[in-house]
């Protein structure tokens, strides 16, 4: 299996990450994707993807870190060879008030200035994303609509909707875009995503973790972590009526025809 969104660059894997890596690896989890969420832990990112023949990373800037965004910097990491994406980058519309709040007294700019600087950070990346011919690791956070608007605009743009939100619109991204599954299926509140996953296309679906965060259950409150994709797993060959044989198969070759370049390395399956 490949864990298509890890953040291995976390400082809660400092401590003991070759035993993460390796217990993952035990378990039939033959590759891992860091996600670039902050462009300072990019080094960091870069470092433990050239010490791990089975981890990759993408270089990106999360919505949540626009002020951060430096093209620049990002050309530099993508020239790499093990960075196989661009991302995690898109929209991010929950925290927003409260952001906004927080920043009053340094006049940072309203929600709507904030909504609209946003976009310009996501759209710089789709057009280095196309430029390159990478795929997208697009974060979506309360914010459907506007992704959709943008990620249509661009025809030749694709990717992966990160830990997919279950809303209906992005299904209509489907010719293009993959859906990343995690530990939020498990939940027992996941009603929506569970009547969602039937309907996105099995040759469109990947596993992801997200780790350290959104541990399935029955772990939840403990640290997530990319051994734990199997319970992922489990709980779709459960929904969607397959066999788990089934699910590695097709999920690895998802992830295959996403990130082109893991190919190269093909999983022992």
């Amino acid at each position: 299996m490949i864990d298509t969104h890890c953040h291995l660059d976390s400082t809660s894997f400092d401590a003991d990450l070759d035993s993460v890596i390796q217990r993952a690896f035990s378990h039939n989890v033959k590759k891992i994707i860091i996600p670039g969420a902050d462009i300072h832990t990019l080094p960091k990112a870069r470092e433990i993807a050239h010490k791990y023949e089975g981890v990759y990373f993408a270089a990106g800037v999360h919505p949540n870190d626009i002020a951060d965004f430096d093209l620049p910097t990002l050309q530099e990491y993508v020239k790499d060879k093990k960075c196989i994406a661009i991302g995690e980058c898109g929209l991010d519309y929950y925290r927003l008030a409260e952001s906004v709040e927080a920043k009053q007294e340094n006049s940072e700019g309203s929600i709507e200035e904030i909504k609209l600087r946003q976009k310009e950070v996501f759209i710089a990346q789709i057009e280095l994303a196309l430029s390159l011919d990478k795929p997208l690791v697009v974060h979506i956070r309360e914010a459907s609509n506007d992704s959709f608007e943008i990620l249509q605009s661009y025809k030749n743009a694709r990717g992966v909707l990160h830990c997919y939100n279950a809303d209906r619109i992005l299904l209509g991204l489907s010719q293009r875009f993959y859906y990343g599954i995690g530990g939020v299926c498990t939940f027992k509140n996941a009603r929506r995503l569970i009547e969602a996953l039937p309907l996105i296309p099995k040759e469109r679906i990947v596993l992801e973790t997200d780790a350290p965060y959104l541990t399935p259950h029955p772990h939840r409150g403990e640290r997530n972590e990319p051994y734990y994709i199997p319970l992922i797993m489990a709980k779709l060959a459960n929904v969607l009526e397959m066999s788990q044989d089934e699910v590695i198969a097709t999920s690895t070759s998802n992830a295959e025809n996403l990130f082109r370049e893991l190919k190269e390395y093909k999983c022992d399956l």
